[in-house]
């Protein structure tokens, strides 16, 4: 491994969860940068191995209340470019459509708990998705949703929001649905939800389904890492061919000058 990853969140409830015990787990350095609390995206891509970005109560939109956004579209915009791996959750898969110019807006319903989605015929043959069932159980908390990005491939959708995973390029995908929450995580999601969902039955699901839920998030996360490593070697092989050219092209020109 030669690279970090780099946690982006948008509010202080909402960490990495899963996300954060998997990379440490195998030794990967994990950098957390908190947005909500004047936390900077770094100039240079230098070093960073993988982006994860998490999700948020803001909607890409409201740059102005939140200005941070702005930055954050340029941001996954130059990871795009330089081809680094991307992995956007929630609000994180929503800023990946609007740094591809794909529409935002508000779905037609507001999806919270758990939720099916399923895995398109390009889904199921995703790396990403590699050793998953075709549906899967998900958590979900968002209003919002987003159209594909144009040359874009829809990895999972869902009967009652549509787009539900896509992959950008070879290696950017967006996740509309959590697979960072711990039973603990959603517990305190839905303290304030009394009312609005069933809370109970929301949380008795997150504890009977936790084990199955972590070991399918390790999955996809496994995926992700080995896509990250495979990442990380080409651009090692890619350098080292240009030192190598560099080089000859440096005795080739002192040969030259000596003769």
């Amino acid at each position: 491994m030669n690279g970090k990853v780099l946690v982006v969140k948008h509010v202080s409830n909402e960490g990495p969860g899963l996300i954060r015990t998997f990379f440490e787990s195998q030794g990967w350095p994990v950098e957390l940068v908190d947005m909500s609390s004047g936390g900077r995206l770094p100039d240079s891509l230098e070093g960073i191995g993988a982006v994860i970005m998490l999700g948020g109560p803001m909607n890409v939109y409201e740059e102005d209340t939140y200005p941070f956004l702005q930055g954050e579209d340029r941001f996954i915009g130059d990871l795009i470019r330089q081809e680094i791996p991307f992995m956007g959750i929630c609000l994180g898969a929503q800023l990946l459509a609007k740094a591809c110019k794909a529409k935002v807006f508000r779905a037609n319903s507001e999806e919270i708990g758990w939720h099916e989605v399923n895995l398109t015929k390009e889904g199921a043959r995703d790396l990403l998705f590699h050793g998953l069932p075709q549906c899967l159980k998900v958590f979900q908390w968002h209003e919002d949703t987003f159209e594909v990005p144009e040359g874009a491939v829809l990895l999972a959708h869902a009967s009652s929001c549509t787009n539900q995973a896509f992959r950008v390029g070879r290696n950017a995908y967006g996740l509309q649905f959590h697979i960072e929450v711990t039973p603990d995580m959603v517990s305190a999601w839905m303290a304030g939800q009394r009312g609005k969902v069933n809370v109970k039955k929301i949380n008795l699901e997150a504890a009977e389904i936790r084990d199955l839920f972590e070991n399918r998030t390790n999955t996809i996360l496994t995926n992700f890492r080995r896509l990250v490593e495979s990442s990380l070697r080409f651009k090692r092989i890619m350098k080292q061919y240009v030192e190598d050219k560099s080089r000859t092209a440096r005795k080739a020109i002192n040969w030259w000058d000596l003769s």
